[in-house]
């Protein structure tokens, strides 16, 4: 969330509060939004119990819904998340026919096209290393974040999906 966006809401952060509280009562939920406070990283909604998936998603169409706010800015709410590096090996170093290196842009692409990769949001800039300085093969770190329960990774451990014609391992 831009800072613009970030500063006009907690303006109106009473009444946003009040009505997010009338739309969670409306869908019969429990979870009721005690305040709203500001960071780095965008707008925290404190809660009095921990939100199931309908009541993030009721939040999220509620603030994408208010006017005042700038919606193509407005990321996914999420429960709190802790950062975790993953390591995906075995992908070529150069590209396929045309000899130049492996861009972290082109394995944001591949990422982002992959199934096994859905609700996985990259944290920082991928780091690729070279194995060595004669192998044509790479290591990619993948920063990501990684809910409560750990279940993004869990699910990605182990797991094998295709760079090209090449079959990696996270």
């Amino acid at each position: 969330m831009s800072n613009e966006n970030k500063l006009k809401f907690i303006e109106m952060s009473s009444t946003y509060i009040t009505n997010l509280n009338k739309t969670l009562k409306n869908i019969k939920s429990e979870v009721m939004a005690d305040c709203v406070h500001m960071d780095q990283a965008g707008i925290i909604i404190v809660t009095n119990k921990v939100a199931f998936l309908l009541d993030l998603q009721t939040i999220k169409k509620y603030i994408k819904n208010s006017n005042n706010i700038d919606t193509e800015k407005v990321k996914v709410p999420h429960l709190f998340q802790s950062k975790l590096y993953l390591k995906i090996i075995d992908i070529p170093y150069l590209l396929e026919n045309i000899n130049t290196p492996i861009l972290a842009d082109v394995v944001k692409f591949i990422i982002k096209s992959n199934y096994i990769f859905n609700n996985i949001v990259i944290v920082l800039r991928l780091c690729i290393i070279k194995m060595s300085s004669k192998s044509d093969m790479v290591i990619i770190w993948l920063d990501i974040w990684n809910v409560q329960s750990s279940s993004n990774a869990r699910d990605l451990i182990n797991r094998c999906f295709n760079v090209r014609s090449y079959i990696t391992m996270i």
